[in-house]
């Protein structure tokens, strides 16, 4: 029989309340079946976050090294499991399974880089201008916290955040992305195996619309962390601006990478379509504009054309260099971006189709336009997906120009021999990761993440060294001995 129990509520596994019916297809095979449960409703969205209200007090109080034993025991369980997720994550979004199987990688290192802040995330003694008062700095719990996690990265993203907010004493109540449920529900169950109690992490899987916005909205919730599209975000940090709670919202990219005429052309080559093609293109930080000294653009174009001719593209469970469009959407997502980059004058260099022999799954060839200009959409918009648009400049100021010349502002990266042009790139472009001489995709578990402008409206930083203190508010405490 399959399993329909998607939600997980004070502790209970159990059925979806709602009459839908929700449906996950293998996107390299869509007549296939990978999940169908019926989802959460708005009152069992609710319930959760009732029993994270009732729990997070208990689990603000335990001590540290019981939160650090519980994250460590994750990470070894979710070692253990490390082929199963991975291959139940490519039968849901499509990713070559090497690629599943660095993520659910990722998503151990993650448990056990937070585990290790459960024993320093502490305060600070700061000198006080009255000898007779001792003041310092504590951190505390926020108590609910409300986790949306998207489905590109459906491993990964939602450790990286439980890790955060449990190893601070935070309750949870975590809803995944409905494309990607089975990986969520996998990461719940081998949370719940390593002895979470009851009520500190719940489950709701249903529609954005109503159990998204209940666990968003409701009043018991003390902090909101999310990740998604730039819509979403920003409604919902619109939406809860009036409570003043901490809201982390980390949506879309437009990234650039900049090339410059000294540059390493390989090099500049292989980051481009590893940046703009790896993932299918869907990766908030993915390369989707490359900007080209106009003096290096002959030779760069060519190399990049060559590249991305020569990517397999496949079914996912077959390890090729691209797998497929997450869904049907985004597979129409897709094309219709070819079809406007057309009909706006860009050049197709080479790719815009379905690859041959790949005619039932939402595959697309690796694509690249030529003579884009910064007023084409497809200079301007997120598209998700493995559409790379190349644009030439004269100069590095115009360069400059061009990348900071979009709403949204995550990643970006620039290829020099020259570090004075590289440490004016990083201090001049309009974004929250610069890499020089490196693809804008990536980033390090130790580094903060987080982008400017549409990218992200967060008052702290994602992962990195303080990842805890979004989780935390800090006190102050003035001392005084009678």
């Amino acid at each position: 029989m399959t399993d329909t129990q998607y939600q997980y509520i004070d502790g209970d596994w159990r059925d979806g309340d709602s009459t839908d019916e929700t449906t996950v297809h293998d996107p390299a095979a869509p007549e296939e079946v990978v999940a169908a449960f019926p989802p959460a409703t708005r009152a069992q969205a609710t319930e959760a976050v009732s029993a994270a209200a009732s729990a997070a007090e208990s689990w603000g109080e335990t001590t540290p090294d019981e939160r650090e034993a519980l994250l460590y025991e994750a990470a070894d369980r979710i070692e253990e499991d490390l082929d199963a997720l991975a291959e139940t994550l490519t039968r849901e979004e499509g990713k070559p399974v090497s690629s599943s199987r660095a993520e659910v990688g990722r998503a151990a290192e993650l448990f056990r880089f937070m585990a290790s802040y459960a024993r320093t995330t502490t305060g600070e003694t700061v000198p006080s201008s009255d000898p007779e008062t001792f003041t310092y700095t504590v951190r505390e719990p926020l108590g609910v916290v409300a986790l949306v996690t998207p489905w590109n990265f459906p491993v990964a993203t939602p450790s990286w955040k439980l890790a955060a907010a449990l190893v601070t004493g935070n309750a949870v109540v975590f809803k995944p992305s409905s494309e990607t449920p089975t990986v969520a529900k996998r990461l719940v169950e081998i949370l719940d195996d390593a002895g979470v109690p009851d009520g500190v992490v719940n489950l709701v899987v249903g529609p954005g619309s109503t159990v998204g916005d209940e666990v968003t909205t409701n009043e018991a919730v003390d902090g909101i962390s999310f990740t998604g599209s730039t819509t979403v975000g920003q409604h919902i940090a619109e939406a809860v601006a009036a409570r003043g709670i901490p809201v982390q919202t980390e949506m879309g990219g437009k990234n650039p990478q900049v090339v410059l005429p000294d540059a390493d052309i390989e090099d500049a080559a292989d980051a481009a379509v590893s940046g703009a093609f790896g993932l299918t293109g869907q990766a908030c930080t993915a390369t989707s504009r490359l900007i080209v000294h106009e003096d290096v653009a002959d030779e760069l174009v060519s190399a990049v054309g060559a590249r991305a001719e020569s990517l397999s593209v496949g079914p996912g469970m077959d390890d090729p260099d691209m797998g497929p469009a997450v869904s049907a959407d985004q597979d129409e997502t897709n094309f219709e971006y070819v079809d406007v980059a057309r009909d706006e004058g860009a050049t197709l260099l080479t790719g815009g189709g379905r690859p041959e022999g790949l005619e039932s799954g939402y595959f697309i060839e690796p694509t690249v336009f030529t003579d884009v200009d910064s007023g084409m959409r497809i200079a301007q918009e997120e598209v998700f997906g493995p559409v790379l648009a190349v644009m030439e400049v004269s100069g590095f100021e115009e360069a400059v120009r061009v990348a900071n010349d979009v709403d949204f502002g995550l990643s970006a990266s620039v290829f020099t021999a020259d570090m004075t042009r590289s440490r004016a790139f990083a201090r001049q472009v309009e974004a929250g990761v610069v890499k020089i001489n490196g693809t804008t995709t990536g980033s390090q578990i130790q580094m903060p993440f987080g982008g400017m402008k549409a990218s992200s409206s967060e008052t702290k930083k994602e992962m990195g060294q303080r990842a805890y203190e979004f989780y935390t508010h800090e006190k102050a405490v003035y001392r005084t001995d009678p």
